[in-house]
């Protein structure tokens, strides 16, 4: 990626986000535009690529992490911070967050897809198919003995959920399902059916997007 200043007017951040919209924007543009400048021998992308790599490891950074990089101050630590807490509380933990479709908990879990070690995630869901919570249940790789059914079913009886989706990463950007992937979720949906909390869908995603088993 070229350096900011060396962009034509019309090719940076901004100026692409008003010609082409949102989705045109890859995430380091995305963060530039909330920082809004770099510093003195600091270019704004740079900074923005750190910012990027240090949400990605750590999801939940603070302000005082993010000032460690150089360049980045105390006020635009607070906007980065700011915008991530204002998506929480009106997207991940809004009760309007209703899924229609594998797409929108793919929106959800955009952060583990390009992760190098596998990330299991559980999104408990009320009778509407509304997100009640999301929880990282297990980090490493994934096999029927150590995804038990009864983890998961132990936090979906705590919400009083109505159903569950599932969703994991494959590192290595193949999206096909692996065999202990579809063992996890036939073991899954049986527990499901007994315990009356569906099994929606198990959803595989990687740097190449995602795949829905249930679709």
């Amino acid at each position: 990626m070229k350096k900011f200043k060396e962009l034509d007017k019309l090719d940076k951040p901004r100026e692409k986000l008003l010609k082409r919209g949102e989705k045109a924007l890859n995430e380091i543009e995305l963060i530039s535009i909330i920082i809004g400048s770099g510093t003195k021998g600091k270019d704004l992308f740079k900074i923005s690529e750190k910012i990027l790599n240090l949400i990605k490891d750590k999801r939940d950074v603070n302000v005082k992490e993010l000032m460690k990089i150089d360049g980045l101050g105390l006020a635009k630590a607070s906007k980065i911070i700011a915008s991530m807490e204002l998506f929480r509380r009106i997207f991940m933990e809004s009760e309007e967050l209703k899924i229609r479709r594998p797409e929108d908990i793919y929106t959800l879990v955009y952060d583990i897809k390009d992760k190098k070690q596998e990330h299991f995630i559980l999104f408990t869901l009320d009778g509407s198919n509304r997100v009640i919570k999301r929880r990282i249940l297990f980090i490493g790789t994934l096999t029927h003995s150590i995804v038990h059914p009864r983890e998961i079913f132990a936090h979906a009886l705590n919400d009083r959920a109505a159903s569950i989706i599932i969703v994991h990463n494959h590192p290595s950007g193949n999206l096909e399902p692996s065999e202990d992937d579809l063992r996890i979720t036939e073991r899954i949906k049986e527990a499901g059916e007994i315990m009356g909390i569906e099994l929606l869908d198990h959803i595989i995603i990687s740097k190449k997007g995602f795949k829905s088993l249930f679709q």
